[in-house]
């Protein structure tokens, strides 16, 4: 966000703190008159609180300081609308085609306006579709991308391998990125790439830039899962998506705790729908792969009529209860590090998320069973508190390295009660039926009796 508002116009930002104060919005020194009694304490609020009249240094500093979630996602709302572009495709057309749903799908999603906030006006950015002319409505395309990246000396990550596929699921561009940083991780149990491979490398992110905007119109729908996070490293900015993570979704078939799984990831879409997988366990990911996959699912729901809800199992519930969540780990602290963190004596394996940003990264710890998983937890030695979904969680402290602290969140994916919930209330339904299938015929007859003896004795009554 701090990108975004940095590179945003004065005219932008005036209107973004006149909605925070309309809005009642508050950071952490307040609403925006009260930031100013912080932040500007010779003028004051009432000299100058008027916010086209502050500086384009004072708005960003009071956006700067909203933190929460929900406020973050008003800004990125407020962003993205002003964008004539994206609002026209946000809209429900009376022909809209199936192409043009998805694309709805994925810019009405309420994560859509923080995942695809970029800082789009950077020297270094592109904003995609607006050179070449636009295609007849009848040929609309669609290109799937995917990145491998790696992790930089900086904290940044660098896109190192990039292929497309057209809609016909060829591949149109698999090339790999020079880095323009020092690498300190190449993921390599991630990406499948090393140092050497890397080394005849030549192509900078301009160079695919230019590569990509060769197919890139108004018209033309790039495809991708969590599809922003390769436009972020490519450091493009396109108005026509369909991210098939936010257009598939889970079916909860009712149930109502506490569950973070809130994406399809692709290897579990690619199973429910496809039926193979895509990303098999302990082999690094295939960019031109996943591309293809991601296009397969796009194909499945335009071609077949493929429902974009998709099944949450009992083993899926299960197998998310053998696992702990680490969030907000500091980007130098290598993943290997985090075993001590989360259990000595239970056996465990910490997988790090492919996506990183330039402080932190998570990672995943999977247990052979919820019970080890459990234990694990309750272990763990930290202040016990919830996140923002009402999950357990825990912050535990690292060993100091400098005189600022360190810790990490530790969470766990599904509540101890939510696993079972469905099937303890078919057997209270079953009990319940077993229960009334007992009932006597006396008794029901006695039942229906009790109302008509009411009605003789009323009317014995009135005719007296």
């Amino acid at each position: 966000m701090e990108d975004v508002l940095a590179t945003a116009e004065g005219e932008v930002l005036v209107k973004l703190v006149k909605s925070a104060q309309k809005l009642g919005l508050k950071g952490k020194y307040g609403s925006w008159k009260e930031f100013l009694d912080f932040y500007d304490k010779q003028l004051g609020s009432s000299s100058l609180s008027d916010p086209s009249k502050r500086r384009k240094d004072d708005l960003v500093a009071f956006l700067t300081t909203l933190k929460k979630k929900e406020d973050l996602q008003l800004l990125a709302r407020a962003l993205k609308l002003d964008n004539d572009v994206f609002e026209k495709f946000r809209k429900k057309s009376p022909d809209e085609t199936t192409e043009q749903r998805l694309v709805r799908m994925t810019l009405t999603h309420d994560e859509y306006p923080l995942d695809y906030l970029f800082p789009s006006n950077a020297q270094d950015w592109v904003i995609t579709g607006l050179g070449k002319k636009k295609m007849e409505p009848t040929k609309i395309e669609m290109i799937a991308i995917d990145c491998e990246m790696v992790l930089c000396e900086d904290g940044s990550e660098a896109v190192v391998r990039v292929a497309a596929v057209d809609r016909d699921l060829k591949v149109i561009l698999d090339e790999f990125v020079k880095p323009n940083q020092p690498v300190v991780d190449y993921r390599t149990f991630i990406t499948g790439l090393t140092a050497k491979d890397l080394e005849k490398a030549t192509l900078s992110v301009v160079d695919i830039q230019e590569k990509l905007l060769m197919f890139l119109s108004e018209d033309t729908i790039l495809v991708g899962q969590s599809l922003n996070h390769d436009l972020k490293v490519l450091k493009m900015d396109h108005a026509r998506v369909i991210d098939t993570s936010l257009v598939f979704k889970y079916n909860y078939d009712g149930t109502r705790k506490p569950l973070r799984l809130k994406r399809p990831s692709l290897n579990y879409l690619c199973k429910c729908i496809l039926g193979y997988e895509v990303q098999k366990e302990g082999v690094p990911h295939n960019c031109v792969h996943d591309a293809e996959a991601a296009m397969k699912l796009v194909l499945a729901i335009l071609d077949n009529g493929v429902e974009t809800s998709v099944p949450l199992s009992k083993e899926m519930l299960e197998a998310e209860k053998s696992k702990l969540y680490l969030h907000r780990i500091p980007c130098n602290v290598p993943y290997e590090e985090l075993n001590g963190v989360v259990s000595r004596d239970v056996p465990h394996e910490v997988k790090p998320s492919k996506k990183q940003d330039r402080h932190y990264y998570s990672a995943v710890v999977v247990f052979r069973s919820p019970e080890e998983a459990n234990q694990a937890f309750e272990n763990i030695a930290g202040d016990l508190g919830k996140d923002s979904t009402g999950l357990s969680q825990k912050q535990v402290f690292l060993e100091p390295s400098s005189s600022r602290p360190r810790y990490v969140l530790i969470r766990k994916m599904v509540e101890d009660d939510l696993v079972g919930e469905s099937s303890a209330e078919e057997k209270n339904a079953s009990s319940k039926k077993r229960k009334r299938e007992k009932d006597s015929k006396e008794t029901r007859e006695r039942r229906r009796c009790k109302p008509l003896r009411r009605k003789k004795q009323r009317s014995y009554v009135k005719r007296r």
